[in-house]
C-alpha cells in the first residue's frame, strides 16, 4: 500500500467514512488527479471511478476504450464498456460501504471542492449510499504544505515585498522626471520585477489608482488604463511562486499614496481596515498557541466585526481571506463566514492570507494583505512584514 492511499486510508476511519469515492470526466476533477497522484498526461475522454476503502483497498471502474486510465494506481480494475455496465460496476465496488466521501460540497457552499456534478451524485446515492463533503479531506491532502514549500513561499514573498519597494521608487522616480505613466505599464514593471526574481505567476498582478481601487479584481487594460499622477491612491496586489512544479504562492497587497503625505481620509480608512486584519492575526496566533482549533469562519468574523464597528460593513464586499497552495488559490480553509460559510480549522502546515477591505465606490478602496503559516504548533506572520501605514511616495527618504 503506497504511503497515500495508507494515508488516505487512515484519514477516512478517523473520519468514521466506508471510504472516498472519485470520479473524473474529461479531468473535471484535478482534485483527484492531485490526491491519487495521477499523471496529468495522455487522453482523458470517458468517466472513471476510483475507490479508496478505509482498509486501504483501491477499485477503479474504467471505461473500455481508456483501460489504461488508472494504471499508475496499481490496482486490478473493472471495465466497463455501457452506461448500465458502469452503473453495474460501481454497485459492485461499493458494495457493504454506507457513509462515504465525494469531492462535492453541499448547495454548493464551497465551490473549490465541489468537483462532482449531480447527476453523479443522484447515481451514487441511488445505490443506497450516503454521501458527505470531503472537503475536510481535501484540506488535509491538498492543502498540507511541506517544510521545504513553506520555506519557498517566504522566500517568495520577501522577494514580494522587494518588488514593492522597486515599484513605489520608479514611481517617485517617473513623477520626479515628469514620465508619464500608466496602471498598465506599472503592471508590466511589475511583472518583469517578478521575473527578475526568478519567480512567475499565473495572473497578471492588480495596479489600480483612485476610484478603480474601489473595485477589489480590477484589472488595468493598454486602453483603458488610468494613468498614474502626484495625488493619486494605488494599490497593487502582486502574488508570485518560484518556478518549481510543487513550488507555493505568496501573495501581498500594498497600498500608497504619489505625494508627500497621505490625506486624513485615506489613511483613517487603512487604519480600519489593520486593525481587522490584525485582529484576524491575532486570533488565530492565540488559538494555535493554545492548541484550540479555529476556523476560517471565526477569522473572518474577527477582522470582519471589526470593520461593521466602524460603520463600513456593507463596504467590505469580500471574505478575508483564502488558502494559498500551489495554486495562488488554495484548496485548504479559507478565511470565510460571507460568500461561504467555511468551518473547516486553519491546520498544521498550511498557508493562508489575510486580507480585508473597505470599497468606498467611485472614490477609492483600501485592502491590506498579509500572509499567514501554521508549522510546528504556531501561527506566525510570513515575510514580508506587514504594512503598517500608506506609504506616502513622495514623502519616503
Amino acid at each position: 500500500m503506497s504511503r497515500t492511499i495508507a494515508d488516505i486510508a487512515a484519514a477516512l476511519r478517523s473520519a468514521r467514512l466506508d471510504g472516498w469515492l472519485f470520479y473524473d470526466f474529461r479531468r473535471s476533477d484535478p482534485i483527484a488527479y492531485r490526491v491519487l497522484g495521477l499523471p496529468d498526461g495522455g487522453i482523458s475522454t470517458r468517466r472513471w471511478w476510483c475507490y479508496v476503502a478505509a482498509d486501504g483497498t483501491v477499485s477503479a471502474l474504467v471505461s473500455a476504450v481508456e483501460a489504461h486510465r488508472l494504471q499508475a494506481l496499481g490496482a486490478e480494475a473493472t471495465v466497463y464498456t455501457s452506461y448500465h455496465d458502469m452503473i453495474s460496476g460501481l454497485r459492485t465496488i461499493l458494495e457493504g460501504s454506507h457513509r462515504i466521501a465525494m469531492n462535492y460540497s453541499p448547495r454548493g457552499a464551497i465551490p473549490y471542492v465541489s468537483r462532482v456534478d449531480a447527476g453523479a451524485l443522484e447515481l451514487v446515492r441511488s445505490l443506497n449510499v450516503e454521501i458527505v463533503s470531503a472537503a475536510d479531506l481535501i484540506a488535509r491532502f491538498e492543502s498540507v504544505l511541506t517544510a521545504a514549500q513553506l520555506e519557498g513561499h517566504r522566500r517568495c514573498g520577501a522577494k514580494l515585498g522587494r518588488v514593492v519597494e522597486e515599484t513605489f521608487a520608479e514611481v517617485a522616480r517617473r513623477i520626479s522626471a515628469n514620465d508619464p505613466m500608466s496602471e498598465y505599464s506599472f503592471q508590466q514593471f511589475i511583472i518583469e520585477r517578478i521575473a527578475a526574481a526568478e519567480m512567475v505567476a499565473d495572473e497578471p498582478p492588480i495596479v489600480a489608482v483612485g476610484a478603480h481601487s474601489a473595485d477589489p479584481h480590477y484589472t488595468p487594460e493598454v486602453r483603458d488604463s488610468a494613468p498614474i499622477q502626484r495625488g493619486d491612491f494605488l494599490l497593487i496586489d502582486l502574488w508570485a511562486k518560484e518556478k518549481d512544479t510543487e513550488s507555493v504562492y505568496a501573495d501581498i497587497t500594498w497600498t500608497g499614496f504619489v505625494g508627500e503625505t497621505v490625506p486624513a481620509e485615506h489613511a483613517r480608512i487603512f487604519e480600519i481596515v489593520r486593525h481587522a486584519r490584525d485582529a484576524a492575526v491575532a486570533l488565530v496566533e492565540a488559538r494555535i498557541a493554545s492548541r484550540e482549533a479555529v476556523s476560517g469562519r471565526e477569522a473572518d468574523r474577527a477582522a470582519r466585526e471589526v470593520i461593521e464597528q466602524a460603520g463600513f460593513g456593507a463596504e467590505f464586499v469580500h471574505r478575508t481571506g483564502h488558502s494559498i497552495g500551489r495554486e495562488v488559490h488554495g484548496m485548504g480553509a479559507n478565511l470565510d463566514s460571507i460568500e461561504t460559510v467555511d468551518d473547516r480549522a486553519l491546520i498544521e502546515n498550511t498557508c493562508f492570507s489575510v486580507e480585508p477591505g473597505i470599497y468606498l465606490t467611485g472614490r477609492f478602496g483600501v485592502r491590506s494583505e498579509l500572509n499567514m503559516t501554521i508549522e510546528n504548533g504556531r501561527a506566525t506572520v510570513s515575510a514580508p512584514v506587514p504594512q503598517r501605514h500608506i506609504v506616502p511616495i513622495l514623502g519616503r527618504r
